[in-house]
């Protein structure tokens, strides 16, 4: 049963981490985003548009995921539902929504999974793409990133 999930923080927060670097800077407003000056006042979740807009990146995500021959295979024997709800919670409480990840932390997961640089650049580019299917703007993917990227150092473990 454990190795189920060891895939649930390569999947979001690995991901995440490395996206740091890689989100582009713009200004567009995407579907349900407030106008500029809005941000100040709204968390980041809802600025996501909710746990709605969060269940639809990560299913996109996780379908992209699946499609990645570099990558599918650490994932054969997940439970697929599961693991999108874990991700959801941990998506949605991260950026200050109501959702409460019970998942288990992410150096125990990810521990001797010898997870590479070059597997968690594989997922970066899988949820890099899932948020830009949903128009998540540059700063909300630089925001998010920042509040998920230091896991990266518990879930890498081969340069």
């Amino acid at each position: 049963m454990a190795s189920k999930y060891r895939g649930v923080a390569i999947v979001v927060l690995g991901t995440m981490a490395v996206l740091m670097g890689c989100a582009e800077t713009g200004t567009s407003n995407g579907p349900g985003r407030p106008a500029a000056g809005a941000t100040a006042t709204r968390s980041l979740y809802e600025r996501l548009g909710g746990k709605p807009a969060i269940t639809a990146v990560i299913d996109q995500f996780v379908a992209n995921v699946a499609a990645d021959s570099r990558i599918n295979g650490r994932f054969a024997t997940t439970d697929i539902p599961k693991l999108k709800g874990h991700l959801v919670d941990q998506v949605c409480n991260a950026t200050g929504g109501p959702c409460l990840y019970q998942g288990r932390d992410m150096k125990r997961t990810h521990a001797g999974m010898q997870i590479s640089t070059a597997d968690f650049g594989a997922l970066v580019q899988d949820l890099v793409a899932a948020l830009d299917t949903f128009n998540v703007t540059a700063a909300e993917k630089r925001e998010l990133l920042g509040l998920l990227g230091p896991m990266q150092k518990d879930i890498v473990e081969v340069p």
